[in-house]
């Protein structure tokens, strides 16, 4: 299966210059950091408002909560009053709920669109997330791992990071009444780029099953562990039945997107990006490191919004 791909590969990750990248990244980020509050952009200022003209935002949010003690990434939680306020803010720019079964979703200036999307299916999500959507007039899916539901995040447990509580059956149900969707995030969350051809299958393909035995929904769209994924893992997405699948590459959707390969954006501020891209990096360069800094991440040029998308 043919698609159109990034100038960087088709897996996106860096070529031999990356240590000059990854530093040049990092001095900009403390710069930034030392001026941060000189900045007035926030989550749709200028820049990125400018940026959503360009194509249907996919929003990806993971937990609802304060970052708890101890976090290894800070940066995937989000206050449920930040929530609310972000929801506020494309409201009042005129956005409405956009659907990823809608796919491809036109982008029209006059009534623009945008879509919300959760990973992992953290139980903090829930009852914050389900009034603050419900006031909003926005429906969001969630991208469940589905061998580990009632559970917790083991694949983050095993590398050092606090355990969260992950949505059970009954927890799943009240979201799926709610209106909302739920989309598979992998069996057991392993980086399907690093497994085997039958063991990315298996986590592809039996997880779509067994979600779609469990609640009796069609489950039509796929979200990439780490966002970590190459040619063979969308060819077998695609083998499986899905519709779509969702990457954590920066940017917006237009009408020609592979849909397989839709991009992302996290609703972070300007300043708050490039702190989450410095951790990232200092994670990755720090001298103790022995391995991955969380198995499956690999930084990608395509990963990183630009200087003028973070404006």
């Amino acid at each position: 299966m043919r698609r159109n791909t990034m100038d960087c590969g088709r897996s996106g990750t860096l070529n031999r210059g990356a240590p000059f990248t990854l530093h040049f990244f990092i001095a900009g980020w403390q710069v930034i950091e030392m001026l941060g509050w000189f900045s007035p952009r926030i989550f749709l200022g200028p820049a990125q408002r400018n940026l959503l003209k360009r194509g249907v935002p996919v929003f990806a949010y993971h937990k609802l909560t304060t970052p708890p003690q101890g976090t290894r990434d800070p940066f995937l939680c989000v206050s449920p009053n930040r929530f609310e306020s972000q929801l506020a803010a494309l409201r009042l720019a005129g956005y409405s709920s956009g659907q990823l079964d809608e796919w491809p979703l036109v982008h029209e200036h006059e009534t623009p669109k945008a879509v919300i999307t959760f990973d992992d299916g953290c139980a903090n999500v829930l009852e914050p997330g389900l009034q603050i959507l419900s006031r909003h007039h926005f429906r969001a899916i969630q991208f469940l791992v589905a061998g580990f539901l009632g559970q917790k995040n083991q694949w983050d447990v095993a590398k050092g990071d606090v355990p969260e509580s992950l949505m059970d059956e009954v927890q799943v149900r009240q979201w799926l009444a709610a209106g909302h969707e739920i989309g598979s995030h992998s069996l057991y969350h392993g980086n399907l780029r690093h497994l085997s051809q039958a063991d990315a299958r298996e986590e592809i393909f039996a997880s779509k099953k067994s979600l779609e035995d469990r609640f009796g929904v069609a489950v039509q769209h796929f979200c990439y562990p780490y966002g970590s994924w190459n040619e063979a893992v969308c060819d077998l997405v695609a083998e499986a039945g899905y519709s779509t699948a969702c990457t954590m590459r920066f940017g917006v959707n237009t009408v020609a997107a592979p849909r397989f390969e839709l991009r992302r954006i996290i609703p972070l501020s300007s300043v708050e990006l490039l702190r989450k891209c410095g951790h990232r990096l200092r994670r990755m360069l720090r001298p103790d490191r022995q391995g991955p800094a969380r198995s499956g991440t690999s930084l990608r040029t395509a990963d990183l919004p630009s200087p003028r998308e973070l404006g």
